[in-house]
């Protein structure tokens, strides 16, 4: 894909402050910690690194939008197993609880399934990349998040589908001695979402290790969360456990809950909206008070990426 003149770029210089950049540049210089180097330093330390590269992808810019202030971007959180409100995860999943070390497993229908450490995932499909993503939540508020982390598609591939595969299905963590939220009986924990195999090989789908050059914090999902720009947030499935590929359509957790309001395809559509907020304008975390509201685009502005995939549905019923 020639992105050259998207309406979606946005100038690396934008991503990070210059001065980070060269302290970290001086940093990886004096100790000599390239990508290459990396791979002998301890698992914990070496994830750091590597998920601090600067390797921008240019072809994931957005031309003359601003990004989300880190602080708010960490700090404004959807995450329920850690708190209703948007500030209690960055305090709650902060104490104490350790995202390393931390297995995953792939696994369903496929020839090579595994259970591998997030550090030897990330060494394997690796290198990191670093996209500038739209993030609109259901909730109409809408962040710009420069993510790091490798395409989806990467993995599938590390998988080897089996051909009666049609869908991947994706389960957050499950730690009530850890987690109170988890030990009660409001949601069915853990969390679980899904994408068709087609939605989960395109270009865009996203699996994050990072944030703003760091590790993602843990109220944003670490250590490994799913990234689908066009979709709702609640789509993001976090602190990823589990991985399988599925021949039916995965039951998610919202979508269980309540169907009516929570669709399995949750694509950003400004003509179709929840039943408690309008999706035909969002408002900007981080814009000010007198900013106003922006008009939401469909598919989050991905149109040109993503909506070939649903060129047969109706997306009035399919929401």
């Amino acid at each position: 894909m020639n992105c050259g003149h998207c309406s979606w770029d946005l100038p690396d210089s934008a991503v990070t402050p210059e001065a980070f950049y060269l302290q970290r540049r001086e940093f990886l210089r004096v100790f000599g910690l390239g990508l290459a180097a990396s791979a002998f330093l301890p698992p914990t330390i070496r994830a750091e690194s590597i998920a601090s590269s600067d390797s921008f992808n240019p072809a994931f810019k957005l031309d003359g939008i601003k990004l989300t202030p880190e602080d708010l971007v960490t700090g404004y959180n959807n995450f329920y197993e850690w708190g209703l409100a948007k500030d209690q995860p960055k305090e709650l999943a902060n104490r104490g609880w350790k995202t390393r070390p931390w297995s995953i497993e792939i696994g369903g229908l496929c020839a090579s399934p595994r259970k591998i450490d997030i550090d030897e995932l990330i060494q394997l499909l690796g290198p990191i990349e670093r996209r500038n993503y739209r993030h609109r939540c259901v909730e109409a508020w809408s962040m710009v998040i420069p993510w790091d982390g490798f395409p989806l598609a990467k993995l599938v591939d590390l998988a080897q589908p089996k051909p009666e595969a049609k869908y991947m299905k994706f389960t957050s963590f499950f730690d009530p001695a850890n987690c109170p939220a988890q030990r009660g009986n409001g949601f069915p924990w853990p969390y679980t979402e899904g994408l068709t195999l087609p939605e989960a090989t395109n270009e865009l789908a996203f699996l994050a290790v990072g944030l703003y050059g760091k590790p993602l914090r843990n109220q944003n999902g670490a250590p490994i969360r799913l990234v689908v720009p066009w979709k709702y947030g609640f789509k993001g499935a976090k602190s990823l456990a589990k991985i399988e590929l599925v021949a039916e359509q995965p039951k998610t957790l919202w979508n269980h809950l309540a169907p009516n309001e929570y669709g399995f395809y949750a694509n950003v559509n400004p003509n179709v909206d929840h039943p408690r907020w309008s999706q035909k304008s969002e408002r900007v975390i981080g814009a000010g008070f007198f900013s106003g509201k922006q008009p939401t685009l469909i598919f989050n502005g991905y149109e040109k990426q993503v909506a070939h995939l649903y060129a047969d549905m109706d997306l009035r019923k399919n929401f």
